[in-house]
């Protein structure tokens, strides 16, 4: 499969540059039958807004990987949502409901980077830990080619929007907020 065309970015496959992933998501690919590529950039421009300006690639392509953490009595549920970034993800209404959860907020940075094994503002839906819901918004899973972080802050990676919907835990939702 060729590369996509996506900004200035110059992408490789990602199993071809194992330097540019996080440990656990080398492991995913390694796994998967999900073509991926991945492309190195400064990490000081890894934020979204500062990525897409610095490498033209629009926010249309571009999806945000949050973790959020609910809770229900004694049990804690932990997902990873994925919305585009010109999108937010209704975190109060669909996907607390959805999660089945009393309380919803996003994880601290700390508890994110400890259980996902990545790093703040790298974190990817390539690889999250067994178990987590990979709530996918239907906006994401129908772009051609999207850009998601890799686990670091010095790189990205692109992969089809389907096949993030194909990804373990995935399951395709109208996440985003209504505007207004």
């Amino acid at each position: 499969m060729n590369p996509p065309r996506l900004g200035t970015l110059d992408w490789q496959p990602a199993r071809s540059r194992p330097e540019l992933l996080a440990s656990p998501v080398r492991h995913a690919l390694a796994l998967a039958d999900v073509p991926c590529f991945a492309a190195p950039i400064d990490p000081d421009l890894a934020d979204t807004a500062a990525f897409c300006d610095a490498y033209g690639v629009t926010l249309d392509v571009s999806a945000n990987c949050v973790v959020v953490t609910g809770r229900r009595g004694e049990v804690t549920t932990t997902a990873a949502c994925l919305v585009l970034a010109t999108d937010r993800a209704d975190v109060n209404r669909v996907v607390r409901r959805h999660l089945d959860v009393r309380k919803l907020s996003f994880a601290s940075m700390a508890d994110a980077v400890s259980q996902t094994a990545m790093e703040y503002g790298g974190i990817t839906p390539v690889g999250l830990p067994a178990g987590w819901p990979l709530l996918v918004d239907q906006a994401v899973a129908s772009t051609d080619w999207v850009v998601v972080g890799s686990g670091i802050r010095g790189s990205k990676l692109a992969l089809r929007g389907a096949d993030c919907a194909r990804l373990p835990g995935a399951e395709v939702l109208e996440l985003r907020q209504p505007p207004g």
